[in-house]
Parts: C-alpha cells; structure tokens; sequence
C-alpha cells in the first residue's frame, strides 16, 4: 500500500522542488563562478585598499555593530576552513595513519 503511494510522492515532491532549484542554478551559476580576468584589478584594490586600511587604524573607527559583523564573518571563514580540513583528513582530529 505504501510502495503504491511512493512514486505519486515523489513526484509531486519533483514538482515542489523544481520552482525553488532553479532559483537556486540562476544564483549559483553567478556567485560561484570564478572571477574573470576583467575582475582582477578590482580585487587587487578591494585588498589593497583593505591593508592600507588595517595599517592606518581606520578599523578603530568602527561602529560595535560593525565590527562584530566583521568578527562574525571572520569566525565563519575560520570554520569553514576548519570544516574543510576535517573533510580532508576525513578525520576531527589528526590524520588517520
């Protein structure tokens, strides 16, 4: 009886998800390309601009609100690496040998 509901199920799942994947593909296909040479320049001076700014002190001027966003987003870079290597190693601690 169950079996005989399974594939109406999956397909009206199919259908449900179909609207929202799409949405998905347009986004991904934007923001997780690899930057084009065009793009380059651009990067240099955001990270330029971004250690001219760190040696002047202009990070003291911050507001509490954003540099705790700042430190969010550099917690969240950490552990993401840090996830990466774990899935790497395919082990939390140390390299299985």
């Amino acid at each position: 009886m169950a079996a005989a509901k399974l594939p109406a199920l999956v397909s009206s799942a199919m259908a449900q998800a179909r609207p929202k994947f799409n949405i998905f593909m347009k986004y991904a296909r934007v923001e997780l390309a690899p930057p084009k040479l065009s793009e380059i320049p651009q990067i240099k001076a955001g990270i330029a601009k971004l250690l001219t700014s760190a040696k002047s002190g202009a990070w003291k001027n911050q507001t509490v609100k954003q540099a705790s966003l700042n430190a969010l987003v550099g917690a969240e870079v950490i552990f993401w690496f840090y996830i990466g290597e774990c899935i790497g190693k395919r082990h939390i601690v140390g390299y299985d040998v």
